[in-house]
C-alpha cells in the first residue's frame, strides 16, 4: 500500500460556526479532521504532520517555503510516495504555485481543502481529503508537479484559479484545462503537465505588489509603491496587455528607479501581448522594459516575481522564469 504524508495547515475544512464570534473559527486539528474522513486506510497509509490552524489569506511567502521546507523534507523518505497539502481555499491558486516553482521532485505534491466548514450539512472536507491522498498514491501522477484537488478535478498549479466564492467545483484551470478527475477507486489523467516554471531559492522578495489597472487610471499607485519601498510590481493591464498611458509613465518611472515590472492581463486566461501600439497599450509597455508573464494570471506572476527576486536572478533569469516555458 502506498504511504502519504498530509501536511494539515487549517482552512476552512478545519473550521466550525462559532456563535460567540459570529461566523466560522478554526476548531479542528489535523487528528480530528482524519478522524472525520472514513476510508483513507483503504487508499493509503496515512503520514500526518500538524502545521497548525492558520487561515490562507493570513500565509506569507516565508511560511509557504518554510511548507515547502517540510515537503521536501517528507519527500525524500524513499517509503513515501507523495504528499497532500490540506489548507484554506482562499490562497490555493497562489500557494500551490509557490510550491510548484520551488519542489523539483517527481513524487506528487496535491493541494485540497473545503468550501464548507466542518458543521455543515454538505461538508465537502472528507470526500475532498480522500480524493487528493488517492491522487498523491497514483503512479500515474509522477512527474505532474503540484496539484489542486477539489470537487473531484485535478488541476495544474500553474493555471488553477478560484472561480466562484463558494461553489464547490470551483477550481478550474482556463488556459489548458484540467488535467483529470477522481473516480471512487481510480485516478483518470486527461492529459500530461507541460514544461514547469523552477526556481531554487528558499526566500522571496517581501515587497513585490500587484496593481490592477482599470478604467481612467492613472499612475499614483505605482508611484505610491516604489516610494514605500516596492521590490517590483506585476501591472495586470487590461484585455491583450493595455492602459492608460499615465499608469505606464508611472511604470517607466519605476523601471529608471531600478525597480522590476512584470506586465499582466487581469484577465483569467490569455496572456497580455504587443499587439496594440497606441499609448499605453501592450506594445509600448513591452518596449518600455515591462517583463511579460506569459499564460500566467496575474497573482500567480506576482508569485513567481517574489521569488525570483528572492532568488537574486537578474534581468535574463527573471524573463525566462516568467515566460511560459518551453516543452
Amino acid at each position: 500500500m502506498a504511504r502519504v504524508t498530509v501536511v494539515f495547515t487549517g482552512g476552512t475544512i478545519s473550521t466550525a460556526f462559532d456563535p460567540v464570534a459570529g461566523g466560522n473559527v478554526p476548531t479542528l486539528d489535523g487528528a480530528a479532521i482524519l478522524a472525520r474522513t472514513p476510508g483513507l486506510d483503504e487508499i493509503a497509509d496515512v503520514v500526518a504532520i500538524d502545521r497548525g490552524r492558520t487561515p490562507a489569506s493570513h500565509f506569507s511567502l516565508d511560511q509557504l517555503l518554510g511548507i515547502a521546507a517540510v515537503l521536501r523534507e517528507a519527500l525524500t523518505d524513499p517509503s513515501i510516495d507523495g504528499a497532500v497539502v490540506v489548507q484554506g481555499t482562499d490562497t490555493i491558486e497562489e500557494t500551490a504555485f509557490c510550491w510548484d516553482l520551488v519542489l523539483d521532485g517527481a513524487k506528487p505534491v496535491v493541494v485540497t481543502g473545503a468550501m464548507r466548514a466542518s458543521d455543515a450539512p454538505d461538508f465537502d472536507g472528507p470526500a475532498n481529503l480522500r480524493d487528493a491522498v488517492r491522487v498523491a498514491a497514483a503512479p500515474a501522477m509522477r512527474g505532474a508537479g503540484i496539484v489542486v484537488c477539489l470537487g473531484g478535478t485535478i488541476e495544474p498549479a500553474d493555471d488553477a484559479v478560484k472561480l466562484h466564492a463558494s461553489a464547490l467545483d470551483t477550481f478550474r484551470s482556463p488556459n489548458g484545462g484540467s488535467l483529470g478527475r477522481v473516480g471512487e477507486d481510480s485516478v483518470s489523467l486527461y492529459r500530461r503537465r507541460a514544461a514547469r516554471r523552477q526556481v531554487a531559492t528558499d526566500h522571496a522578495a517581501e515587497r513585490v505588489h500587484l496593481i490592477t489597472a482599470t478604467v481612467a487610471m492613472d499612475g499614483s499607485l505605482v508611484d505610491a509603491a516604489v516610494a514605500a519601498g516596492a521590490d517590483g510590481l506585476v501591472v495586470a493591464a487590461t484585455g491583450a496587455g493595455n492602459t492608460d498611458p499615465r499608469l505606464l509613465a508611472a511604470a517607466v518611472r519605476a523601471m529608471e528607479a531600478g525597480v522590476t515590472v512584470a506586465h499582466a492581463t487581469r484577465c483569467l486566461a490569455g496572456r497580455a501581448s504587443g499587439a496594440y501600439a497606441f499609448p499605453g497599450g501592450g506594445a509600448e509597455w513591452v518596449r518600455a522594459g515591462a517583463i511579460p508573464v506569459g499564460h500566467l494570471c496575474a497573482v500567480k506572476a506576482r508569485v513567481a516575481l517574489a521569488l525570483g527576486l528572492g532568488a537574486g536572478l537578474d534581468r535574463e533569469g527573471l524573463t525566462a522564469l516568467l515566460a511560459d516555458p518551453v516543452a
